[in-house]
């Protein structure tokens, strides 16, 4: 087996927020985060919702930590949320503002998904405009099918890049690839290599063959069914070098075990089983 040419260490590893979001607050997730040596992090939304921005962060501007994303802006909730997302990442210095299309329950389109596709690559547009001003990058997220209702209605790789490509320069907006959600996806080397320098953040996580819920039960890296070191050699031969990021949302099996246990054993599988 093809090995990844990179070795990576701690400061190579990303532990989204969400990981933790299930046992801690936004305060005790940094906390955690530190004591397990973990240098960054993807900052959860509803996490800073929850504290209140204010007191986030203050907290977070002690915590240390580096912010490689702040998950998720929906491009259906309109310019002014945007903005205030925008404003959001820029404030907790993010690297990239992970972007997902929202549900069609959001889009309120009378032609219903057909009609919602159209719009797509000009509000896309008008979001990287909006987004000039800012320090921070936008980074569009496809997600599996099964959330394509209520979540993102951009539901392969291949249609995100054909959105990007009609839109502009590799430049303005870049993409969050995500395991989970594309794995199953064909062709991926080709798709992966024609993305190239547009690859921000890369989200890793596990499927399980005994999933219990499609959205909240992804799996440990090792656990599942997904080549996770052959996909870390596709990102590597398609030129991305930036951080690995740990995205679990698991309801009924992580987020019931102690934040401790759970880091250890991601820090014990990198460059083993991802």
């Amino acid at each position: 087996m093809v090995m990844p040419v990179r070795q990576l260490g701690l400061d190579d590893l990303c532990v989204h927020q969400v990981c933790l979001s299930g046992q801690c607050d936004f305060v005790s997730s940094l906390s955690s985060l530190v004591a397990a040596g973990i240098k960054r992090t993807a900052l959860w939304n509803p996490m800073i919702e929850t504290c209140g921005e204010r007191q986030a962060l203050s907290i977070w501007n002690d915590s240390g930590l580096r912010a490689d994303s702040l998950c998720a802006a929906e491009l259906f909730a309109g310019p002014d949320v945007l903005r205030e997302m925008l404003d959001r990442a820029d404030l907790f210095q993010a690297r990239t503002l992970v972007l997902i299309t929202g549900g069609l329950e959001l889009a309120r389109f009378e032609g219903g998904i057909d009609q919602a596709r159209t719009y797509l690559p000009s509000m896309l547009a008008q979001a990287v405009d909006l987004a000039r001003p800012y320090n921070v990058q936008l980074a569009l997220e496809p997600l599996h099918p099964m959330v394509c209702g209520f979540r993102s209605i951009v539901s392969s790789l291949g249609e995100a890049l054909d959105l990007l490509d009609a839109i502009g320069p590799a430049d303005d907006i870049g993409l969050a690839i995500d395991t989970y959600a594309l794995w199953w996806e064909d062709q991926l080397d080709h798709k992966l290599r024609h993305a190239g320098g547009r690859i921000l953040n890369y989200h890793v996580s596990d499927w399980l063959p005994d999933t219990s819920d499609l959205r909240l039960d992804r799996g440990m890296p090792g656990d599942g069914q997904i080549n996770l070191l052959q996909w870390r050699v596709s990102l590597e031969q398609a030129g991305y070098r930036g951080p690995v990021e740990i995205e679990i949302f698991s309801r009924d099996r992580w987020w019931k075990q102690t934040p401790e246990s759970m880091l250890r054993l991601v820090v014990e599988r990198l460059n083993v089983m991802y």
